[in-house]
């Protein structure tokens, strides 16, 4: 059957690009892997990779144009034994080579869609009858039914709107911004660009120059800028494009901000978010995708978060704007379009160090945080379906962390499971372990097991970057595991 390859998405913000150059020409053999196309945003640069094999029997789009939405047809590869000369596009499946993860071949999150993972891939067709996929659990839904744990922190009879976390997290700092004269945003296009990832689309209009500050690529130079305004007074915030970056400002961060409020004998202190995208999003490379929740949940003096729900974002993120220390906002680009119910109050802010039951549970505990979350979810669907009941604790807030929210979990459940994008070693799981070790070593049934990304930089190639990742089947079989099952 003859296969669409369809322009593919850099990120899950990409809407277009440009098709710049064609390696592969009419009539070549091509196999898995092999490299077909590169295209272009004014953002990167890809290599467009194949994961069918075949003939390329028909380019629909030459090289050179501009302007190519994503999921638009742009070549067809025809199957073993047919004709390459008289196969079609749109007459077969559909292919996105070498997509990202959350991006390609699928809608974005729409406004009504409230449930969490609806941007994944379907399962890849079996090859053979041993390796047919299981049927995929139905999506965790998060409702706005009052009697949902999720939903506890809202007055019973809230009403909610269904928002997507790029808007939750705008919305978060325009009400700020309104609120509090003092309040500004800084960072690499964050203003006339309206943010890298849209995130602070409409201040600059709002607000002006004065409080929405487009700068150089130079991390160490505005964030430095960022933490002399904290101490002097103001309320900045401070947007990496990626906290990979915010490596160049890590002095900053740590030694001045963190830092002068013990130093300076609680006399100066320093009012300042950084915030931007944090972990891996989908082929950006080692360099573009590391995960430093636990590096920085490190550091006394600095408060950590990391919202997975657009709820959370929100409430938190204007938590953090207010906050006297400076705070760590770790977001996640892979879930800027997902879409979750966000209560419609005047001024909604939630509590920094409190951690969320998102599903009750008697007999393991999933703890995660930020896109953990996901596959922290959906492998409680899973169980459910075989009759384990796992309790998902969603963190939210690394440093302070809940700890007594885990602890009194798992003294009901006896069994506790972390999961986290993160590497193995000294990571957000380990200190969980070792809390648990010490609160509630005597209730525990079983080892505490981890779920991480694996202990290697990240690769750059779609299949290894799949596989350097957690998955749902990894949770599953940690459960089961503990469980005895």
């Amino acid at each position: 059957m003859a296969t669409d390859i369809l322009m593919p998405a850099l990120s899950p913000t990409m809407e277009e690009g440009k098709l710049a150059k064609w390696l592969k020409k009419e009539g070549d053999p091509i196999k898995s892997g092999d490299v077909l196309a590169e295209i272009e945003t004014d953002k990167a640069t890809m290599e467009v990779e194949a994961i069918d094999e075949g003939v390329l029997a028909k380019i629909l789009i030459a090289e050179g144009t501009e302007g190519v939405a994503v999921n638009t047809p742009i070549a067809v590869i025809a199957g073993e034994g047919e004709d390459p000369a008289s196969v079609q596009s749109g007459g077969g499946a559909k292919s996105n080579a070498s997509k990202p993860n959350g991006a390609g071949g699928h809608p974005a999150p729409a406004p009504d869609m409230q449930a969490e993972g609806m941007a994944d891939k379907p399962a890849a067709a079996a090859k053979t009858s041993d390796d047919a996929p299981k049927a995929p659990a139905a999506p965790a839904v998060i409702t706005n039914k009052a009697d949902e744990p999720v939903m506890e922190e809202f007055p019973a009879g809230t009403p909610m709107v269904t928002t997507t976390v790029r808007e939750a997290l705008r919305d978060a700092m325009a009400e700020e911004m309104r609120r509090d004269g003092d309040v500004f945003v800084m960072g690499e296009e964050v203003a006339e660009y309206q943010g890298a990832y849209k995130i602070t689309q409409g201040l600059l209009q709002e607000f002006g120059a004065k409080r929405v500050v487009d700068t150089p690529i130079t991390e160490h130079g505005f964030a430095g800028i960022g933490v002399g305004a904290a101490l002097a007074g103001l309320k900045p915030i401070i947007e990496f494009m990626t906290f990979n970056f915010a490596m160049q400002a890590i002095d900053h961060i740590i030694n001045s901000a963190a830092k002068t409020l013990y130093m300076s004998g609680g006399q100066l202190g320093c009012p300042i978010v950084f915030r931007g995208p944090n972990g891996a999003a989908a082929r950006v490379g080692a360099q573009h995708s590391h995960d430093y929740a636990a590096w920085y949940s490190n550091v006394p003096g600095l408060k950590v978060i990391a919202p997975y729900t657009a709820s959370d974002a929100k409430g938190l993120l204007k938590a953090a704007i207010r906050d006297p220390n400076p705070v760590i906002f770790l977001e996640n680009e892979i879930l800027y379009g997902q879409s979750f119910p966000v209560p419609q109050l005047d001024d909604f802010v939630l509590p920094i160090g409190k951690a969320r039951i998102h599903r009750p549970g008697t007999d393991v505990t999933i703890v995660s945080f930020s896109i953990g979350m996901t596959y922290a979810l959906k492998a409680a669907q899973v169980l459910a379906e075989q009759g384990i009941e796992a309790e998902v604790i969603d963190l939210r807030t690394i440093r302070p962390m809940d700890s007594e929210a885990v602890v009194k979990s798992v003294k009901k459940t006896g069994r506790c499971i972390t999961v986290e994008e993160g590497f193995p070693q000294s990571g957000i799981g380990a200190e969980i372990v070792a809390r648990l070790m010490a609160d509630a070593f005597d209730y525990l049934d079983a080892p505490v097991l981890r779920i991480t990304g694996k202990d290697v930089p990240m690769p750059y190639a779609a299949n290894l970057e799949k596989l350097a990742l957690p998955n749902v089947a990894e949770v599953v079989e940690a459960a089961k595991s503990v469980c005895y099952k």
